[in-house]
């Protein structure tokens, strides 16, 4: 027991003198190689003092050569601003010299002045006692020579450049209309109020009136139109001022015909029948008027109410026959003056697009077409120009003037429009008071069928400049406040009558 523990004493103390020596070993390692780092450490240091006062020696070097230059520089500056006021100086003494000069000139031409007013204020005074008149009298009266002369030089010119300007423009015009109108002809048939149908029988007659006329007011009921059976052999007369209401009556008394079937129920059944196939063949009316013409690009809507016009009349005038002729003189005339003709016929042909509408809706047919054609898309050139054709709004391009020119050309050809004896009648009593109520008129003539109004003037109240204010302004009161197919023609008459008796 006891060796082992001496055994076990003497491995700890050998463990331990081991440990010791191993411990100062390191030590020594450490210190050795602290040693070497803190030499190298010094070395580096030593270099980076010797760049820094490399580096501190260069940059001195430089900013005493920046500061050098920049003294230099501040010298230049200086001499120049020296200069520079010295020249100032020199200027300044100069510009007092020169307004010293001008003060004496300015005082001399005032002095001047004064001796030119006074000579000249002694001139008028000797022109005045010379003359016998003051200045401000002979200034009027030489106003008022002036005056004389040139207004009837001016009213002289004024006529003649007027003679010569409508001589050219109305050879112009009649120049293009004659070129379109030669190369585009139509037939004008006027419509009627009333439609016949011719029937294979007297005794259909009796079927068609109906036991107590109950088939016979069924059909007007239904249609619209008056049926009118009369003596006149195998023939019923269908009566309406509305052509769409004649042709559905015809067409539906035609199947009523030729089924034999006539009653209330199957009247009722075929006008429903040919409402639908007329409402067809209205499309397709539409679409042939746009194909004939060259416009392909209207919306179906549209192509449906223009076809409506077929069964519209305007004094007896069709609206879609002369929609068309229209549409083809207007894009003739426009080829001729250079203006865009795919606009002009455009505008053309729905230039009376409200009136297929205008029968159920309120407002001028106008109104309601620009109202159609924005709702559809169509373009704002394309209004522009259609809306002016009844100057209810100011003619905006020079397709609109194209356009208003045509529809007169088609409205006023012969047999295009009927008018009635009251309308026209009333037509040119009403041109006659307008005319008669301005001032100097003292007698006015409707002549040539209302085309031309004559004005017989007082020569004592007009003279011939007024003469021609007034007829400018006749023929606008006139295109303002009355509606009338074509144009008018004004004609102001001024004689002056001088007699004298010789005894």
């Amino acid at each position: 027991m006891e060796i082992t523990i001496a055994a076990a004493a003497a491995a700890f103390a050998v463990g331990f003198v081991a440990r010791v020596w191993f411990a100062k070993r390191t030590a020594s390692s450490l210190e050795q190689d602290l040693k070497v780092r803190r030499e190298r450490a010094e070395t580096e240091a030593k270099e980076v003092i010797v760049a820094a006062k490399d580096t501190a020696a260069s940059i001195l070097v430089e900013s005493q050569k920046e500061a050098r230059e920049r003294t230099q520089e501040v010298r230049r500056l200086e001499e120049r601003v020296q200069k520079r006021e010295d020249a100032l100086a020199e200027e300044r003494s100069l510009m007092v010299r020169d307004a010293t000069r001008l003060k004496d000139d300015l005082a001399k031409s005032h002095e001047l002045q004064a001796q030119v007013t006074a000579r000249e204020e002694q001139v008028v005074r000797e022109l005045e006692r010379a003359a016998g008149l003051t200045k401000e009298e002979a200034k009027q009266r030489l106003f008022t020579e002036i005056e004389t002369t040139s207004r009837r030089e001016l009213g002289e010119a004024l006529a003649r450049l007027e003679r010569e300007r409508a001589t050219e423009l109305e050879a112009k015009g009649v120049e293009v209309i004659t070129t379109a109108i030669q190369r585009y002809a139509r037939e004008h048939i006027g419509d009627v109020t009333t439609s016949v149908v011719q029937i294979p029988n007297e005794e259909l007659k009796g079927k068609i009136i109906g036991r107590e006329g109950r088939n016979i007011r069924t059909f007007e009921r239904l249609t619209g139109v008056e049926v009118v059976v009369d003596d006149t052999p195998e023939t019923i007369l269908l009566s309406s001022f509305d052509p769409y209401r004649r042709e559905l009556a015809k067409l539906t008394l035609e199947k009523l015909i030729k089924d034999g079937r006539i009653q209330p129920a199957k009247i009722e059944e075929k006008v429903e029948e040919t409402r639908g196939e007329l409402e067809e063949h209205i499309r397709k009316v539409g679409e042939e008027a746009a194909y004939e013409v060259g416009v392909l690009d209207l919306p179906k809507e549209l192509l449906m109410l223009l076809g409506r016009l077929n069964y519209r009349t305007s004094y007896g005038q069709n609206v879609l026959q002369h929609s068309v002729e229209m549409t083809h003189i207007a894009g003739m005339i426009a080829g001729e003056l250079k203006l865009n003709v795919a606009v002009t016929k455009k505008a053309a042909l729905v230039h009376d697009i409200g009136k297929a509408i205008d029968h159920d809706v309120e407002g001028t047919h106008v109104e309601l077409g620009r109202k159609l054609l924005k709702k559809f898309g169509i373009e704002d050139a394309v209004i522009r120009a259609m809306e002016s054709h009844h100057d209810e709004y100011p003619y905006a391009s020079p397709e609109a003037y194209v356009i208003a020119a045509a529809d007169a050309i088609s409205a006023a050809r012969p047999g295009a429009r009927r008018d009635t004896l009251e309308k026209y009648l009333k037509r040119l009593e009403e041109m006659e008071a307008i005319v008669n109520a301005f001032d100097g008129v003292k007698q006015s003539y409707a002549v040539s069928a209302g085309r031309e109004i004559r004005v017989f003037v007082v020569p004592e109240k007009i003279d011939d400049f007024g003469a021609l204010q007034l007829a400018k302004q006749i023929a606008g009161k006139i295109q303002g406040n009355l509606k009338y197919p074509g144009e008018i023609k004004v004609t102001v008459v001024r004689e002056v009558k001088a007699v004298e008796y010789a005894r």
